[in-house]
This record gives structure tokens, C-alpha cells and sequence, in this order.
């Protein structure tokens, strides 16, 4: 059963089953160049709410060696698709003017895409100099997203392109990442299987 905090955003409602830390294991598994390169490590997730209608996000990974040696982390904003109206603040640090809108679940509901789930957009920026702008949905408790678009700084890794699935099953959050890096196209790199520690 997924419970909904009280004092929520209507918005997040959907996405309301991520809410909380998640730690657990994940395997890394991703051809590159004349070999593959593999091994197990440990990953904790956050995502939390501030009283807008975004989660934040942060993930830190590390190798389960005897050292704990960090892998990266990954920090970034997740919210249903919608165009911004005059009620939201921004840009930058100018306010909303008037009412918020989807303030009630109806007017949430009137967001709900033709396949019966919500449109989702998820901004994540890397500490390596890459940031990523996906686009997919939310139905229940599973996410499916892809990027629409990839920057990288001039000093970055080739990195061109990822899809992203997240799901909750038997009270953990499970997660698939495949990526197209390093001259190589979209193919299979990692997965996790998290539990909730808060």
C-alpha cells in the first residue's frame, strides 16, 4: 500500500510512492571499448519536497569494496509535465503571481495523459560535467523515462544518450539505466534494488 503524506502538493501525488531515503545494491555492466567493465556496488537515493510541485533528488553510489570508494552522485528535480503558468515562480527568483494552479486532485487529474499515466520531466546534472533532461511518464508505481537532451562541458565523456526505468515491487524501488556512452549506442549499464531506510 502506498501511503500519502498529509500537506502534499496535489502534483506530486503520483510520484508520492519515491518519497523517502532509499539504500540497497545494484550491479554495474557495460561493454566498453575491448572489454566489460563490471562489478557490484552500494547506492542511497533521496527524494524529498520543499511545498513546491517538484521532488528533489539526490543519489550517491559507491563500489563495495573495502574502501567504500565513491562511484558519483547525481542531484536534480522531478515533476509532471505542464507548462508553467502565471501562479508558479520563476524565472529565476521571480515570484508566481495569483494562485498556484493544480492546487486540488481534480485539477491534477485533468493532467493524466490518453495511456492513463502522467507526463513526467526529470533534470539531472552529473559532478563529471553532464546534465541530462528526460521525458517520460509515471503510471502507478512505474517510471519510464528517456533523455531529450544531453549537455555536456568541453571536458565531459562522450555521453550521448539514456533511458531510465524506476518501479516499486514488494516495497522496494528497483531502477534500470542503460546508456549510449563512450562511442557505443543505447545499451544495457546498470540496475538497483533499493529499500527504504526512513
Amino acid at each position: 500500500m502506498i501511503e500519502i503524506p498529509t500537506g502534499l502538493p496535489a502534483e506530486l501525488v503520483p510520484l508520492s510512492w519515491l518519497l523517502g531515503v532509499w539504500e540497497g545494491t545494484g550491479v554495474l555492466d557495460y561493454a566498453a571499448g575491448q572489454g566489460t567493465v563490471t562489478s557490484e556496488f552500494g547506492q542511497r537515493v533521496s527524494f524529498s519536497h520543499d511545498g513546491m510541485p517538484y521532488l528533489n533528488y539526490t543519489s550517491h553510489t559507491w563500489l563495495l569494496d573495502e574502501e567504500r570508494t565513491s562511484l558519483t552522485a547525481e542531484t536534480g528535480y522531478w515533476r509532471l509535465h505542464r507548462s508553467q503558468r502565471a501562479g508558479d515562480p520563476g524565472p529565476a527568483l521571480l515570484p508566481g503571481v495569483g494562485d498556484r494552479p493544480y492546487q486540488t486532485a481534480d485539477d491534477v487529474e485533468s493532467l493524466r495523459n490518453t495511456d492513463g499515466g502522467f507526463d513526467l520531466e526529470v533534470s539531472l546534472v552529473h559532478p563529471g560535467g553532464v546534465s541530462e533532461l528526460y521525458l517520460g511518464q509515471v503510471r502507478g508505481p512505474r517510471i519510464d523515462l528517456a533523455t531529450d537532451a544531453v549537455m555536456r562541458t568541453a571536458g565531459a565523456k562522450e555521453y550521448a544518450a539514456a533511458t531510465r526505468m524506476y518501479g516499486l515491487v514488494e516495497s522496494h524501488l528497483l531502477w534500470a539505466w542503460d546508456i549510449a556512452a563512450l562511442g557505443h549506442d543505447l545499451r544495457t549499464h546498470a540496475s538497483g534494488r533499493l529499500a527504504k531506510v526512513d
